[in-house]
């Protein structure tokens, strides 16, 4: 049963956001929104060396070709399950390999990848599936980096049993946990840093590495 809603909240996502596409390339939600986490994946990626990287739910590729074009790897995938949000990444670039497919079922071998990335949409994920998803995707040594919008008051993010649910905002410690749970070193976890005004955007990035 839980499955059968998953998905169809899975389809209404994707019919949403192949409709919205557009509006998220809109400057000012790229400035302040998006731009922040997509720079503290860019440092994470650099700091690692990653060469075989994908991001996960890419929406209309600003992360996918930022990569591409910031860090030169040997390959670069942007995954996603909207059709209208891939039309737009397509249009964007054709130096990243984009790809059709959830979270939680990654079109990668075991092992196929340096690193996985995800921002601004983990919360829409069934969490402790899509993180062992990403552990298993990862050769050894490669690194898993979330940033999730993770409200700062308990009271905010809504009770453990439940964060399969959608729209799931997971505490600090329950990603760590996921991490740690699917087979990840948690090697960093810090707030996304945002001008004053905006700290009502309360986004955490959590980075870990494959043993």
């Amino acid at each position: 049963m839980a499955t059968t809603r998953r998905r169809g909240f899975n389809e209404a996502v994707t019919r949403f956001w192949s409709f919205a596409a557009p509006a998220y390339n809109l400057p000012v939600l790229q400035r302040w929104v998006y731009r922040p986490p997509q720079n503290e994946v860019i440092a994470q990626l650099r700091a690692h060396g990653s060469r075989r990287i994908a991001d996960i739910a890419c929406g209309t590729g600003v992360l996918a070709d930022r990569i591409e074009h910031e860090l030169k790897p040997d390959e670069v995938y942007g995954v996603d399950m909207s059709d209208g949000m891939l039309a737009q990444a397509r249009a964007r670039s054709d130096r990243v390999q984009w790809l059709k497919g959830p979270a939680e079922h990654l079109p990668f071998d075991d092992g196929a990848l340096d690193a996985v990335v995800t921002t601004s949409a983990f919360h829409f994920f069934d969490q402790p599936a899509a993180v062992r998803e990403f552990h298993r995707v990862l050769a050894s040594g490669g690194l898993a980096v979330v940033v999730a919008l993770s409200a700062r008051q308990p009271l905010l993010q809504g009770p453990v049993a439940s964060r399969w649910k959608p729209a799931h905002h997971a505490s600090q410690a329950e990603i760590r946990a996921m991490f740690e749970d699917a087979g990840l070193h948690v090697t960093d976890q810090h707030r996304v840093p945002r001008p004053a005004w905006i700290t009502f955007i309360s986004d955490l990035v959590t980075a870990g590495t494959k043993s």
